[in-house]
């Protein structure tokens, strides 16, 4: 089998999702299972937004308390906490959520990501995104947050700051969060494969390979 084309692989997911983080690092491991199955295998990865807390204010909102409210105790909470937390740990991620003070608006994060997707792989800077949110506990909505984690991936910051201050590629970001909506696409991740199959949640990795193995094949006809 020999496809003339990489398999394009979007993700939609939201950088404060947890379960995004734990999608991600499954993904990866199910690459890498479909590359030792499947010598020719070629991918490209794209990731789409989504707006996991349409509602939150631009300046973000106080985490915990909004959690308590959703959820509708603290011990509820913590008890959702643990779980993700001994889910994650296998993948190697250390969520940290008790620094999280912030509910982030992530607009600012998405348009980030649209961007660097322009000069080339975002891989490096949504695996930064995704540590600084649940592994440091940083507000992922401040573009002095965004611009840092941005520059220990090779771009300039100060260039970093300015296109995140001047609100560019808004319009764009926010109407590629509604054409995923219009897929059919209510909870995330979601991974789409060449837009014509997808796998909604952080499914094990394997259930990943499955359906990527299956687009290959079907790419090839």
């Amino acid at each position: 089998m020999n496809n003339e084309n990489p398999l394009l692989i979007e993700v939609v997911s939201d950088v404060v999702c947890p379960w995004c983080f734990i999608g991600q690092r499954r993904l990866a491991r199910a690459i890498d299972i479909v590359r030792a199955e499947v010598p020719d295998f070629r991918h490209e990865i794209r990731w789409r937004p989504f707006f996991l807390n349409p509602d939150t204010p631009p300046a973000g909102e106080p985490y915990l308390p909004f959690l308590v409210q959703k959820f509708g105790s603290r011990a509820q909470v913590e008890g959702i906490w643990q779980r993700v937390r001994e889910i994650g740990a296998p993948l190697g991620i250390d969520y940290r959520f008790e620094k999280i003070e912030v509910r982030a608006n992530t607009l600012a994060a998405h348009r980030l990501i649209h961007w660097a997707q322009q000069q080339g792989d975002a891989a490096g800077l949504v695996e930064g995104l995704f540590k600084a949110q649940f592994e440091q506990g940083e507000n992922v909505g401040d573009p002095e947050v965004l611009a840092r984690v941005a520059a220990a991936c090779g771009h300039d910051p100060a260039t970093m700051l300015a296109y995140l201050e001047s609100g560019e590629d808004a319009a764009t970001v926010q109407q590629m969060e509604r054409e995923s909506r219009s897929w059919g696409v209510s909870s995330v991740p979601t991974f789409v494969f060449a837009r014509q199959s997808g796998i909604q949640g952080a499914e094990e990795a394997r259930v990943l390979a499955d359906g990527i193995r299956q687009a290959w094949a079907a790419m090839a006809g």
